[in-house]
């Protein structure tokens, strides 16, 4: 029998590589930035188009490469970062694999420019799906920028199964976010489309925080610190008050590497025992300093899952030091009713030198000193005989306002009025039909309602987002609905990634009869709002609308106003537990069979079902 086993070219493999380490186009902003990064840059640009599937182009001042490098770097398991299997467990740069940029090459047309700086000219090298086209010498300043243009052109699969712009672009904003935040001492910048969305200055990092997500977020902050020979823990939780449904902005940072542990996140979600309501996830921002033996990072091409040496150490760690910052800022409550806050004494004042007290001392001051002469009793008396006297005149009491007026009155029984005999009536009585009442609610989540079949049971949650999703999807669609303006207008602030999100929904979420008074570069001012929302549920409403959104939800919807008209139902619709008097059930069951699909939710869950006459007997026959 022959041998079937054969080697795979060398393009074939870069593409099977690619699965693993490029799978959107957020992944090669990961790449591109880590390796700019690694490249000593101290100012890093990045340039999109249509979320990255046009282009991502990340320019940098770093080191450069030089024209053997720049070829080199483009081949697999080539790297600058490691030179033997022992240096994997002493990682000081973000990549090591040599795989990111041969998997790159190999699915997209790259172009690349760079120069170091003692070179006079730099290189200039285009690349189509693993082949060198072209390469030149050219006038580049120092550094390197990397031009990623349509990507998966060669798998057309898998740019297929790419999702909206907005998800796509959503991921690119996560990637760069979590960079940035490792590295408050690089400036970065993104543009998407030719607009500015973010500018982060070099700056410390409580002020890169800021910047990212908004200057609402510095009165959040709560810093936390801790040195030990295991770890040392630095970064900020935010208070418990601040606390949101969504997973959002949970960022843990080891050796200036972004990480995601659901054991670290448990520890933290343990120091916020008793102080969060249900549901809700605290926002946080750790950065861990660890001796880089005791972490291995080589587990996934993506690097953000690592194993630590020590896991449970660094657990209880962690969990001591959130809770010793929630208490020592007040944030937690303490349970010592013997206890002096006058007492307490901040760890910053430890370093502090003690300076003698200063007493204010008025020298002047003499509480026996001789008051100020009265005047004499003759003067006075002299000058009150020499006024002309006067006497308070007496008001008259309040009975005199009714003085003159007759006393007499009628008896009611002796008044006489005009009156008609009915003879008839509007209706006659066998017209008349008795109301009865046609539905009941049960535990307050169903309406129960009697049909000539049987019964009618339906749940008023599923009904009424059925009924909501409807509206506001023919508001949206069809036209404007009627909005309530606002005396004072509402002032929220966001993010710049969810600012980006609104400002895509705008036209939208103006059909249902929102009003946006202002867009600014942190917030934004609501001045009117649609009829069945409260002032309260505004902000509620838009952080859910926004996490469906990142959470990919439209993918599943037809439009992007499906998806907003399929959030905001589910936030506003009627929850389980809600009492409902008479009327609005039978408003709830009328308005129900009057949508188009009644039967289903606007997340495919039957809203009704029906109990037969013929089931009940059968019940009743056992």
């Amino acid at each position: 029998m022959s041998s079937i086993i054969q080697l795979l070219p060398d393009h074939v493999a870069n593409q099977i590589a690619a699965g693993e380490v490029v799978q959107r186009p957020a992944s090669v902003v990961k790449e591109l930035l880590e390796n700019a990064v690694d490249a000593w840059a101290t100012e890093i640009k990045l340039i999109v188009k249509d979320a990255g599937k046009t282009l991502v182009q990340v320019i940098d001042n770093g080191k450069g490469m030089s024209v053997t490098d720049s070829r080199l770097c483009f081949e697999r398991h080539a790297t600058s970062k490691i030179r033997h299997a022992e240096d994997l467990f002493s990682l000081h740069t973000k990549g090591f694999r040599g795989e990111a940029l041969a998997s790159i090459a190999a699915i997209a047309h790259v172009e690349l420019k760079t120069k170091q700086e003692q070179d006079e000219l730099g290189t200039h090298l285009v690349i189509e799906g693993s082949k060198f086209t072209s390469q030149e010498v050219a006038v580049v300043p120092k550094g390197t920028s990397f031009s990623v243009k349509n990507l998966f052109f060669n798998i057309p699969a898998r740019r297929n199964f790419l999702k909206s712009d907005t998800v796509e672009f959503r991921h690119i904003i996560d990637e760069f976010e979590r960079v940035a935040l490792a590295h408050a001492n690089i400036g970065f910048i993104l543009y998407h489309n030719g607009s500015e969305m973010f500018n982060l200055p070099t700056s410390n990092m409580r002020q890169r925080i800021v910047n990212i997500f908004g200057g609402r977020t510095n009165e959040k902050l709560v810093p936390i610190k801790e040195a030990t020979e295991i770890v040392g823990i630095g970064g900020f939780v935010t208070k418990p008050e601040f606390a949101k449904k969504s997973r959002g902005e949970q960022f843990f940072i080891v050796n200036n590497r972004f990480i995601k542990s659901g054991y670290l996140h448990h520890a933290v979600m343990a120091a916020y025992e008793g102080l969060l309501k249900d549901g809700c996830q605290p926002a946080y921002y750790i950065y861990l300093e660890v001796p880089p033996h005791t972490i291995d990072i080589n587990i996934h091409p993506t690097k953000t899952e690592v194993k630590f040496d020590d896991e449970h150490a660094l657990y209880a760690i962690l969990r001591s030091t959130i809770k010793h910052s929630l208490g020592q800022f007040n944030v937690a409550p303490v349970l010592d009713f013997d206890r002096d806050n006058n007492l307490d004494t901040p760890y910053e004042y430890e370093t502090r030198e003690a300076t003698m007290p200063t007493v204010q001392v008025d020298r002047d001051f003499n509480p026996f000193a001789d008051e100020k002469p009265v005047r004499a009793v003759a003067s006075s008396a002299a000058s009150w005989s020499a006024a002309p006297a006067f006497k308070k005149e007496r008001q008259p009491a309040w009975e005199s306002l009714y003085t003159g007026l007759s006393s007499a009155t009628e008896e009611v029984e002796a008044m006489t009025f005009e009156t008609e005999e009915v003879t008839g009536s509007l209706f006659n009585d066998n017209e008349v039909e008795q109301t009865v009442h046609k539905t009941y609610q049960i535990h307050k989540k169903y309406i129960v309602s009697p049909i000539k079949s049987g019964l009618l049971i339906i749940d008023q949650k599923r009904a009424h987002q059925r009924i909501l999703y409807e509206q506001f999807l023919t508001n949206i669609t069809v036209h404007h609905a009627a909005s309530q303006q606002l005396l004072f207008p509402l002032l929220l602030h966001y993010s710049q990634g969810e600012l980006a999100l609104i400002r895509e929904m705008r036209e939208a979420l103006e059909n249902t009869g929102f009003v946006f008074a202002e867009f600014n570069h942190d917030h934004i001012v609501v001045s009117g709002l649609p009829v069945n929302v409260s002032e309260s549920e505004v902000s509620i409403l838009l952080e859910e609308l926004l996490n469906d959104l990142q959470q990919e939800v439209p993918d599943s919807s037809f439009s992007q106003s499906d998806s907003i008209a399929k959030s905001m139902a589910k936030s506003l619709a009627v929850k389980t537990g809600t009492y409902m008097n008479e009327k609005e059930q039978e408003n709830m069951v009328n308005a129900l069979f009057a949508c188009k699909e009644p039967d289903v939710s606007p997340f495919h869950r039957p809203t009704f079902i029906t109990v037969s006459v013929e089931d009940l007997d059968k019940r009743f026959a056992i």
